[in-house]
């Protein structure tokens, strides 16, 4: 009976209710294409099933200044979706105020713990697309306030919901999974760990096949390729190929007991977007947490393994060093009168550096910077002072507009 009852919860989200009364999602970070294409889908007048219980109602620019991919393209996609009805709010907390669940869409992952924490303390259901956050420490930390908050979190990659992954993941017609061998482009930026910008989709890929369970992790790398080889707990081995040269696309090959297999093509964003539906309409996310940072523990244990020359990591390892991080933040403004102030105090460039430079002894420590500008500081300065910020790395940018 409880079976029966959870299908036909599950079918009802995902056929719409009809109900008068839609569920208006907002979206954090314009600096995507993901973004108009996630508005197409909800917003389409001629959606049908669950599509017809959303809209996306509202968005906050955001945006990284010293990450092009993310500054130059916040205000293109702001229009766009706001000539089909999005308003566009320069207030965070007013925007959150305004709608009943979360789309943290932010290209660039460093952002995403600042972004969730206010939506987490206000109690809306969040979806963080890919990364979920900058590093396996600010994942941890998100989880950790969702979970103490008693708010649903669910983040993925597009790719584990295409047809041909979820078949291989439930009722593989190729019999159990001994292995699989995942690809997919792995460009780099210089503020993330070298998986999570891009990498992500290809590792995922490599999850969903899988499932969880992977316990180390060996890297070899080049200045054009990566291939990451996981050991799972029970022997099974699972490989990612990484890819910055030649044809770069997505895919990967099923070791199955009754056959090796492509395991087919990517289906776009809708399956994903169907997944955000249920999501928002059950307050369950659809993949455990647990599994998103396995997925999150491998990147993280990829990048150890490079710095140790293709060594074995284990991911219970980064994953204890991520639980136990020691976190610093600071609040540095840009002010118009050409004054830097650091927690409220005015302080020099080299004044800056000391504080932001880690202790020799320092061990598992990480420095955070929250960087504002006042509304005549020009962008120029902006840039200069990200620059400075030593070993602290730069998780939110505010201005006054």
């Amino acid at each position: 009976m409880k079976k029966l009852l959870a299908v036909l919860c599950v079918w009802s989200c995902l056929v719409g209710t009809g109900s008068a009364e839609v569920f208006r999602l907002g979206v954090v970070g314009t600096d995507t294409s993901h973004v108009p294409a996630f508005v197409n889908l909800f917003n389409d007048p001629n959606a049908e099933g669950a599509y017809q219980d959303f809209e996306i109602t509202a968005a906050f620019r955001g945006g990284m200044p010293d990450n092009p991919s993310s500054w130059e393209r916040r205000n293109k996609y702001a229009d766009e979706i706001s000539q089909k009805g999005v308003k566009i709010y320069d207030s965070l907390d007013e925007m959150i105020a305004a709608v009943d669940g979360v789309l943290i869409e932010s290209v660039d992952g460093r952002p995403h713990l600042e972004f969730a924490r206010p939506v987490i303390l206000a109690k809306k259901p969040l979806f963080l697309d890919k990364p979920m956050a900058g590093d396996l420490v600010d994942a941890v930390a998100i989880f950790q306030l969702a979970k103490e908050n008693g708010v649903p979190v669910f983040s993925a990659s597009s790719l584990r919901y295409s047809a041909a992954m979820q078949e291989i993941r439930n009722a593989s017609p190729y019999g159990q999974t001994h292995g699989v061998d995942a690809w997919s482009p792995c460009h780099l930026e210089e503020h993330h760990p070298d998986f999570y910008w891009y990498g992500i989709h290809g590792v995922e890929t490599l999850f969903t096949m899988m499932g969880p369970g992977c316990e180390s992790v060996s890297r070899t790398t080049s200045e054009s390729y990566d291939l990451a080889v996981g050991l799972w707990k029970d022997g099974r081995i699972g490989t990612f190929r990484g890819i910055r040269a030649g044809a770069a696309s997505y895919g990967g090959c099923v070791f199955g007991a009754k056959g090796i297999q492509l395991a087919g093509k990517y289906d776009g964003y809708k399956p994903l977007c169907d997944q955000i539906c249920v999501f928002f309409a059950t307050k369950k996310s659809p993949i455990a947490d647990e599994e998103t940072l396995e997925i999150l523990a491998f990147m993280s244990a990829a990048d150890e393994s490079k710095k140790r020359h293709g060594a074995h990591v284990t991911l219970a390892s980064v994953l204890e060093k991520a639980r136990t991080a020691k976190v610093t933040y600071f609040h540095i403004t840009l002010t118009d009168a050409g004054e830097t102030l650091l927690d409220g105090e005015k302080v020099s460039e080299a004044q800056l550096l000391q504080k932001l430079t880690l202790p020799a002894d320092a061990e598992n420590r990480y420095y955070r910077v929250i960087l504002k500008k006042e509304k005549n500081v020009p962008m120029e300065k902006v840039l200069e002072a990200c620059g400075k910020l030593g070993d602290a790395t730069l998780v939110k940018f505010e201005e006054n507009r």
